[in-house]
């Protein structure tokens, strides 16, 4: 029972950690706007799901490299959106 818990905690933070982003990156593509994005926070966010996705694949744990990755794809779209942007000023 107690890995039973373990998993679904560790199922919602996933979830909540996953859907933080989308309203981010769905604002940022409809309104075409960075400019409330910072350029340093997204690298410092991508970096930091990219060292969460390795060592969940070092301790060969599929729900933290899975949950990691999505993540990863999401900030690093938000992250790529704003240095076109940045690019284009």
């Amino acid at each position: 029972m107690a890995g039973l818990i373990t998993n679904a905690v560790g199922v919602a933070a996933a979830l909540c950690s996953m859907i933080s982003f989308v309203p981010q990156a769905t604002k940022i593509i409809r309104d075409r706007d960075t400019s409330g994005v910072s350029l340093k926070m997204y690298v410092v966010t991508v970096i930091g799901f990219a060292l969460w996705s390795g060592y969940g694949v070092l301790l060969r744990s599929w729900p933290l490299v899975v949950s990691n990755l999505v993540t990863l794809g999401l900030a690093g779209l938000i992250l790529v959106l704003k240095l076109m942007s940045s690019k284009g000023r």
